[in-house]
C-alpha cells in the first residue's frame, strides 16, 4: 500500500506502520476460555462438547453416540465401551474501543500516547483476524466517534487500521469529543456474551459515570482494559521546565510543591480506582507508558514470538 503523505515519527502512525505491527501468525488467537489477558494465546475453544479438532476426554458410551468416536483403547482397558469427546472451536467476536481524543495527543518520551495506543489496537485487530474471529470497534476521535461493524475479512481490518492512522494525524479537526463513559456505553450495546472487549485509553476522564458503565459492560463480554500513559502524566518535573505543543509553551516553574504532589496523586488515584474496578469485576488490566514496547502485552515472560504459550 503506497502512502504519499509524510508522517511525523512517533506522533502519527502510518497505515504501513500499523500493518507491520501484525504479530507472527503462528501465535495468533486469544486464550481459550474464561477471563482472558492479552498475553495468553491459543485456538479459541468453547465450553460446548462435540466433534471438533481437539480431544477433550472419554466417557462411557451412551445411546445415540457416534460409533466413529468410540475410544477403542479405553474400551479394551476397562471392558466398557467409551466414547471420545472433543472441544469444538467457536468464534468469539473481538471489539476494540480505541481512544484517540485530544488528551491522547501527547508524549514526552519516545512517542505520543495516541501512537502507542494505535499500535496496540492494530495488534489486537490482527490477532483477532488471524484467529478467525470477527473484528470490529469504535474509535473515539477529537471530533466524535467512528464505528466499525465486526467482520472477518482482511479488507475490514485494513479499513479499521486506515481509520486509526487517519485519527493520529495532527491536522485532524477538533470538535466536540465524546466522553469515555459514552464510548463504553456504545460498546456495551454492541457486545454479546462470550465476546472479547478491549479498551485502549489513558482513562483521563475515568469518573463515576465511566466506572458505572465499565461495571455494566463487564457483565457480558470478557473485558481487558489497557491504560496508556506518559511519564509526565504521573509526575511533573520537580524543578519546573516548559511544555510545548510545537506552537505554544507553558512554564511549570511557578508550580509549588503541593501542586506537583496533587497532580501526581490525581494520576495514582485514577489508576488505583481503575485497577480496583477491574479486580472487583474480574476484568483484565494492563498499563503501558510511552517508552514501553507494546509487544510486552503479547508474550508471557520467557516465551518467544512464534511459539504458543502453554
Amino acid at each position: 500500500m503506497t502512502e504519499h503523505r509524510t508522517y511525523a515519527a512517533g506522533v502519527e502512525a502510518s497505515t504501513a506502520e500499523l500493518i507491520r505491527a501484525r504479530p507472527p501468525r503462528a501465535t495468533s488467537g486469544f486464550a481459550p476460555s474464561g477471563r482472558v489477558s492479552t498475553h495468553q494465546w491459543g485456538t479459541n475453544r468453547s465450553v460446548f462438547r462435540g466433534r471438533g479438532m481437539e480431544f477433550a476426554e472419554s466417557r462411557e458410551y451412551q445411546p445415540g453416540d457416534d460409533v466413529r468416536s468410540i475410544d477403542w483403547q479405553v474400551t479394551a482397558r476397562t471392558g466398557r465401551t467409551h466414547t471420545k469427546l472433543f472441544q469444538e472451536e467457536r468464534e468469539r467476536p473481538v471489539h476494540i474501543l480505541l481512544d484517540l481524543r485530544e488528551m491522547m495527543q501527547f508524549g514526552s518520551r519516545v512517542r505520543f500516547k495516541s501512537h502507542l495506543a494505535a499500535e496496540i489496537a492494530a495488534k489486537l485487530a490482527w490477532i483477532g483476524h488471524d484467529g478467525g474471529d470477527r473484528v470490529g470497534g469504535l474509535i473515539l476521535t477529537r471530533h466524535g466517534v467512528r464505528d466499525f461493524r465486526g467482520a472477518r475479512t482482511r479488507r475490514a481490518v485494513l479499513r479499521f487500521i486506515e481509520a486509526i492512522s487517519e485519527e493520529t494525524r495532527q491536522d485532524r479537526n477538533t470538535a466536540k469529543e465524546l466522553a469515555l463513559a459514552d464510548g463504553i456505553r456504545r460498546l456495551r450495546h454492541e457486545c454479546r456474551p462470550g465476546a472479547l472487549a478491549f479498551i485502549v485509553s489513558d482513562f483521563s476522564d475515568f469518573d463515576k459515570r465511566c466506572e458505572q458503565e465499565l461495571r455494566r459492560l463487564s457483565k457480558s463480554p470478557h473485558v481487558t482494559n489497557i491504560m496508556v500513559s506518559d511519564p509526565l502524566d504521573s509526575e511533573l518535573p520537580p524543578k519546573g521546565g516548559r511544555i510545548s505543543d510545537g506552537s505554544r509553551a507553558v512554564s511549570l516553574s511557578g508550580l509549588k510543591r503541593n501542586a506537583l504532589k496533587d497532580y501526581s496523586d490525581s494520576f495514582c488515584d485514577r489508576r488505583e480506582r481503575l485497577e480496583l474496578t477491574c479486580r472487583q469485576r474480574a476484568m483484565a488490566f494492563h498499563a503501558l507508558s510511552t517508552p514501553d514496547d507494546p509487544k510486552s502485552l503479547l508474550y508471557v515472560k520467557g516465551t518467544e514470538p512464534g511459539r504458543r504459550s502453554s
